[in-house]
């Protein structure tokens, strides 16, 4: 049964005696966190969790719950700064301050369940097998009706979700939001690199892709041939842009968001180990992927390339807030009480 619905925007209850289990779940720490820590909820617990968005065992059990969340730590391919087997305890982590009630759609995605699934773990420099082991997760949490958010962990996560994703919802369209094309066949030697993701997701599915300004000469004669469809960053100074992307999704499909977090300028998201000036920013990408959820079906997203700054926290926080503001759009659409 779900837990006994919170007052929307409460921080934090009159301390109370927690139970057994809520007080060992608050005392377990997750490989990579500092210890002692001393994070607490910025929902209604009094301690913090170790589940995503500090959530309690009767709001997040795997049973009850409609989405999970598949954290991978993986970081073997990067190429320039380093740290993105960090990025999902510290999205762990920041989830914590995220307020459950959103107030722009006047949503609680949590009420339907977030579960906090194990770790995908791979230490090798050549990816596949971490991919493949994503594909095989994301499969059987589909089959089992879930809705996952898969969070990196570098960009070569991703073709493991999308084509679990792709078997599962015909005629799959992926959104695909970078700073880089990441269609290159192989980089250093390997078809799994981060440098290739673009070119092994759009194996499974069709490619969209949304705030590009870093690309090799091979990779925009895919795009100049229409192999690819893509907007550049340059082109997002005309408003029109988020038109002319949803133009090309058929009403009421299925869609893929995957988000390589160094889409977002430097001045909001320097926390990526590839930053590229002139990216996008926060306000105008919510209101497209709003209007992407509303045009269409948002199924599943992932979230990838964050890189820990030690002591800066609003990187990390922003991805936990995009995070819950994507369930909003998605599994939020089927709640009863939506903004008038």
């Amino acid at each position: 049964m779900p837990a006994k619905p919170r007052r929307p925007g409460t921080r934090l209850r009159a301390r109370r005696r927690a139970a057994p289990a809520r007080v060992a779940a608050a005392r377990r720490i997750r490989a990579g966190s500092p210890a002692g820590s001393g994070v607490i909820s910025a929902g209604a617990h009094e301690e913090a969790t170790d589940a995503f968005f500090g959530l309690l065992p009767g709001e997040s059990s795997y049973a009850s719950s409609r989405v999970v969340i598949l954290p991978v730590p993986y970081g073997g391919t990067v190429t320039y700064g380093r740290g993105t087997e960090k990025g999902p305890e510290a999205i762990r982590l920041a989830s914590q301050q995220v307020e459950l009630f959103d107030e722009e759609t006047r949503r609680e995605p949590y009420r339907q369940g977030i579960h906090s699934a194990p770790a995908v773990i791979h230490r090798g420099r050549n990816p596949a097998p971490m991919v493949e082991s994503c594909y095989r997760r994301v499969r059987k949490y589909l089959a089992d009706g879930k809705f996952v958010v898969t969070l990196g962990g570098e960009h070569s996560i991703s073709p493991g979700p999308v084509r679990a994703y792709a078997e599962g919802f015909p005629g799959l369209t992926i959104v695909h939001f970078d700073a880089h094309s990441d269609l290159r066949e192989a980089y250093h030697g390997l078809k799994h690199n981060h440098a290739c993701a673009g070119a092994r997701m759009r194996e499974s599915a069709r490619l969209i892709q949304i705030g590009i300004r870093s690309q090799s000469p091979e990779e925009r004669a895919l795009i100049d041939r229409g192999e690819v469809d893509t907007i550049f960053a340059y082109q997002m100074v005309d408003e029109n842009w988020a038109n002319r992307v949803l133009e090309k999704i058929t009403p009421e499909s299925p869609v893929y968001v995957t988000m390589d977090l160094d889409y977002f300028d430097p001045s909001i998201m320097p926390a990526t180990g590839t930053p590229e000036p002139g990216g996008g920013e926060w306000y105008p990408t919510l209101r497209f992927l709003r209007r992407l959820s509303e045009r269409a079906r948002i199924v599943g997203f992932d979230i990838m390339e964050l890189s820990p700054i030690p002591g800066l926290h609003a990187p990390d926080f922003l991805a936990a807030r995009l995070v819950y503001k994507l369930l909003a759009y998605a599994v939020g659409r089927d709640e009863a009480s939506t903004i008038p």
